[in-house]
């Protein structure tokens, strides 16, 4: 069967989706090892069964609500290739703000080691490694999402230092750093209830942050001075209604909220105060 005649079926078999011919198109290209960009060059080719049954059986997937990302087994973060499956969250655009910031940080503050908690598949950690150079020390309380963290840091040829735990418990005693991360679980209850089907194929641990969406930005404000140098930043993705509550919380902390390309609360920067008695910056750790 000719490729152009396998585009047809499975955009078909995908309607009334808007992105049918988009997912169409992503998935024939990668039953054919060709690149997205260069199937319209090959419409005319002859399809192998194999890969023509390894495209219908994508598209049954896809069509089930299986996620785009975890059908193809790959999702894109700052430029950089990560492995995904349902071990994990899905990487997303949105979230590339939180690691520019990071990065940028990082480069402010001088920083040579950096924290990242709730890393799932370990798009930041791997990206403030790859891009910026630190030494990163991630935690994940799923043992399946470290193991995609683990083979995400293989791919982009840089190494993590990976503890299974929640939150700043996975960590060795007396470990510190001038830049922590953290995408963690923020909806709410109600948004749990009203999640769109694709989402809901993403681990609900990842997702639900309480009955307010609130319960690990809280646990953040009391746990993250043991862990953080005088100075030092702590950056957070949060809801696009969290903003003041997540300040709130943070208040000592000179917080600051930065909104996402759409004018949404996205990520909020907070600092520890580098002139607190008896403490000083370390950023040499």
């Amino acid at each position: 069967m000719r490729a152009a005649e396998l585009l047809r079926r499975g955009r078909a078999a995908l309607l009334p989706s808007p992105d049918a011919d988009w997912d169409a198109r992503a998935l024939l290209a990668d039953a054919m090892g060709a690149e997205r960009t260069a199937l319209a060059r090959r419409l005319a080719d002859e399809v192998p069964a194999a890969q023509a049954e390894a495209f219908f059986a994508a598209v049954r997937r896809r069509a089930a609500g299986e996620p785009l990302q975890y059908v193809l087994g790959r999702a894109w973060f700052m430029g950089l290739p990560f492995v995904v499956d349902g071990r994990a969250l899905i990487p997303r655009q949105d979230t590339e703000l939180l690691c520019e910031a990071a990065l940028e940080q990082g480069r402010r503050l001088g920083a040579r080691t950096a924290l990242d908690l709730c890393t799932g598949t370990g798009a930041v950690a791997v990206a403030l490694a790859r891009l910026g150079g630190l030494a990163v020390t991630a935690t994940d309380i799923s043992a399946g999402a470290l193991a995609l963290a683990r083979e995400n840091a293989r791919q982009n040829e840089v190494s993590l230092a990976l503890y299974e735990g929640d939150l700043f418990d996975a960590l060795p005693a007396g470990l510190r750093f001038p830049l922590i991360t953290c995408n963690p679980p923020y909806l709410t209850a109600q948004e749990m209830e009203n999640l769109q089907p694709e989402v809901r194929r993403e681990p609900a641990l990842a997702l639900f942050g309480g009955a307010d969406g609130l319960d690990f930005y809280r646990r953040l404000a009391g746990e993250a001075p043991a862990r953080l140098v005088p100075g030092g930043a702590l950056l957070m993705e949060i809801g696009s209604a969290q903003g003041e509550a997540v300040c709130a919380l943070f208040s000592g902390w000179n917080p600051k909220i930065l909104r996402d390309l759409n004018g949404l609360d996205r990520v909020v920067l907070a600092q520890r105060n580098p002139t607190m008695e008896g403490e000083e910056a370390a950023w040499s750790i």
